[in-house]
């Protein structure tokens, strides 16, 4: 019997995601397949993670790419990539948490790349004049993830309502973000 990767991913990050300690059997069978068939993929816990995140990863790029982060204003680009990465917060949540067990590791290129594209969107804003000055783009970067964790996570606990993610995510970080003109 064949085994679709893709799917297999899939399956764990949907499981992971809803239950972050999950064991390998427990994967397993979210995906239908047996432990050994899931060890002949992934030869333990690091290595589905690994995987995963390069599936965070592309996920990630193609939101920033259906985003359109130079088109409009830095705020609408803000608030677009927001609702483009919804679908994969929960992902996202997962990896951000469990990538803290990596500490001392390079880091994995594809993240410098999706923060140089996050931080180029905020430094626009702030050139624009849309965005504070005084708080710098990798901050505005590291907020941004932060609050896609917390409300993924608040989302998956049911104590936040689906609907209001990208509202509630893009409305905090554009209003503290947001550069005032004193009177």
């Amino acid at each position: 019997m064949s085994v679709d990767r893709d799917q297999v991913l899939r399956s764990a990050a949907a499981l992971l995601t809803h239950k972050s300690t999950s064991t390998m059997d427990e994967v397993a069978r979210a995906a239908g397949i047996s432990r050994a068939t899931l060890h002949r993929h992934f030869a333990g816990r690091d290595a589905l993670v690994r995987a995963l995140e390069d599936l965070g990863l592309q996920e990630c790029e193609a939101a920033l790419d259906r985003a359109e982060l130079d088109a409009g204003s830095a705020q609408d680009a803000l608030r677009r990539l927001v609702k483009e990465i919804e679908p994969h917060a929960g992902l996202l949540a997962f990896l951000y948490t469990e990538n803290q067990l990596f500490e001392g590791e390079a880091q994995n290129e594809g993240w410098a790349r999706i923060d140089s594209r996050l931080a180029a969107l905020f430094r626009r804003g702030q050139e624009s004049g849309e965005f504070r000055i005084d708080l710098t783009p990798v901050w505005l970067t590291e907020a941004l993830y932060g609050l896609i964790g917390s409300c993924a996570w608040a989302v998956l606990d049911g104590r936040v309502a689906a609907k209001d993610f990208s509202y509630m995510i893009a409305e905090l970080l554009i209003g503290g973000a947001r550069r005032r003109v004193d009177s």
